[in-house]
């Protein structure tokens, strides 16, 4: 009995401190009012909802609905808001609560993000699980200040014969692609995030409104080139709801921003900007703003310019990084003066144009050199470029006048035939196979090649061969030689003899004739045996 009590005792004194602790919790506890405001839907529409209350609600504030779904506010009305709704939308019934969420819409951004595939909203779409993002940012950001910024000077190269000598791009600069649908405007911005490999370059793919075939062969062709490790996907397929297509291009910008303010050089594609303002064009028309030419509506123009103006080469004050844009528009039959492609005309820098006519002819790339400009052109081109593609173009747009001319029959003199003979090389040059990037000392080494006229001894069909013995040679030049081609300043006289008489050999042993099998004197012997009567 007595060691029962004994063993009682430590356990009531427990009890005790217990009782005694929660009773001085309950004494110092103040309650506190948390004010929340709330909502209810009044009406549910195709991509958008219309909600009652909310009187503080703020412009592009983040909703949170029922299920995990949210939305952007967008027009704040006196006694109602119309609401952007991202997602499936399905489930949301008039009557249901409305949450402010106190923030505007962002995006997770961070190291972390590369090689994933996630949608808008941050969620991943691989399959990999969570993304651990290390901040997020809004996915509207105001671009950086005209003193903040610097000169573009450096090149990005994208392995394109035709666009690194002709039609160069600078890393911070805007560079549009236009063209008819099933023309090959993906293939070149893929080549140009392959080309990115190995160069400290980062890359951000955003697909628009895009089919989810064509996504996966994109990301599959991108993990098959080994690119998709420096490379981040943002996805809104076209069955998705209106509003994650409108916001998928500012959150891939946002996360391309946040690598170029650390002091990296990026590349983002956006593919593409016609499905981004045709969203756009639903949203605005079910939330009943005024339409205007072609029913889109008045601010059509500035969704696109202030996303584009965050493009740009930060100086050395804010970390020397760069943020290089190439946005994708399909046009309609060849109309490049339509309405969406002459806005994105106004606010890129230049444009790659993208020919039909070439692309049915086997030309490719398919652009249209005559039609096709970069604003920034040599001030972003390696000198060694501008040395020897100086008169290339030029020489190109007056081989395309005399083809066309020699197509009315006309008799042709012996140097118009040569130059139209010498173009059909240039033309040949500049093609390209998808997905074959080529360095630039082998770019320059065919380029010098065209200037010495190299290739006009060898037949048409036999260029691709011709091209690619100087490929190869141009790729196992000496180190310090190559080193020279690809990072000088200037093209010494030295080296423009010394690779422009690789490339003579190079093409010279593909045209050298191979000697014929002799015949053996034992059976020359007995054919001559035979033809003695």
């Amino acid at each position: 009995m007595s060691t029962a009590n004994a063993d009682s005792t430590p356990l009531r004194s427990v009890y005790t401190g217990a009782f005694a602790g929660i009773q001085q919790r309950l004494q110092s506890f103040e309650p506190r009012l948390l004010t929340r405001e709330v909502g209810t839907i009044a009406s549910v529409s195709t991509g958008i909802a219309r909600i009652h209350g909310l009187p503080h609600v703020s412009f592009e504030e983040l909703l949170l609905f029922a299920g995990g779904l949210s939305g952007i506010a967008f027009n704040l009305n006196e006694d109602s808001v119309d609401v952007v709704l991202l997602g499936d939308y399905a489930h949301l019934q008039a009557g249901q609560e409305v949450q402010r969420s106190g923030r505007v819409m962002d995006v997770a951004v961070g190291d972390a993000l590369l090689g994933r595939m996630i949608d808008p909203l941050g969620r991943p779409l691989d399959g990999l699980g969570r993304v651990a993002a290390s901040a997020r940012l809004p996915i509207e950001r105001p671009a950086a200040a005209i003193m903040d910024r610097a000169p573009v000077t450096e090149p990005l190269q994208t392995g394109l014969k035709v666009l690194d000598a002709l039609i160069p791009i600078g890393r911070g600069q805007r560079e549009l692609i236009l063209g008819d649908r099933q023309t090959g405007k993906t293939a070149i911005a893929l080549d140009t995030i392959f080309n990115q490999r190995g160069k400290d370059v980062l890359c951000v793919y955003c697909a628009i409104g895009q089919r989810a075939s064509a996504v996966a062969k994109a990301v599959a062709t991108l993990r098959e080139k080994d690119a998709l490790a420096y490379t981040v996907v943002v996805v809104a397929e076209g069955n998705e709801a209106p509003g994650l297509a409108y916001i998928a291009p500012y959150a891939a910008t946002s996360i391309a921003e946040y690598f170029m303010e650390a002091g990296r050089d990026v590349l983002i594609v956006y593919d593409d900007l016609t499905h981004h303002a045709r969203a756009y064009r639903e949203l605005s028309l079910l939330l009943r703003r005024p339409p205007g030419r072609e029913a889109f509506p008045g601010d059509i123009f500035y969704i696109h310019s202030r996303m584009l103006e965050r493009a740009t080469h930060l100086n050395a004050e804010r970390g020397g990084g760069s943020l290089t844009a190439l946005p994708i528009i399909e046009t309609e039959a060849q109309n490049i003066s339509a309405y969406i492609p002459t806005n994105l005309i106004s606010i890129t820098d230049g444009q790659i144009v993208l020919s039909p006519s070439l692309f049915e002819l086997g030309v490719l790339p398919a652009i249209d050199v005559g039609q096709s400009v970069s604003r920034v052109g040599g001030k972003a081109q390696r000198a060694a470029y501008r040395a020897v593609a100086g008169d290339l173009k030029l020489a190109y747009a007056q081989f395309e006048e005399l083809e066309t001319f020699a197509r009315f029959g006309a008799r042709l003199d012996e140097d118009t035939r040569q130059s139209i003979d010498h173009g059909k090389r240039i033309r040949a040059c500049l093609g390209q196979a998808e997905f074959a990037p080529v360095s630039v000392p082998a770019q320059i080494a065919i380029l010098l090649a065209l200037n010495a006229a190299l290739f006009d001894p060898v037949p048409l069909e036999r260029m691709t061969a011709a091209q690619q013995a100087v490929i190869e040679v141009a790729n196992g030049l000496p180190d310090k030689l190559g080193k020279r081609l690809a990072d000088a300043e200037k093209l010494t006289d030295a080296d423009r003899q010394q690779v422009t008489e690789i490339a003579r050999q190079a093409i010279a042993t593909l045209l050298a004739p191979t000697e014929p099998h002799s015949t053996p004197p034992e059976a020359s012997s007995k054919s001559a045996k035979k033809e003695t009567p």
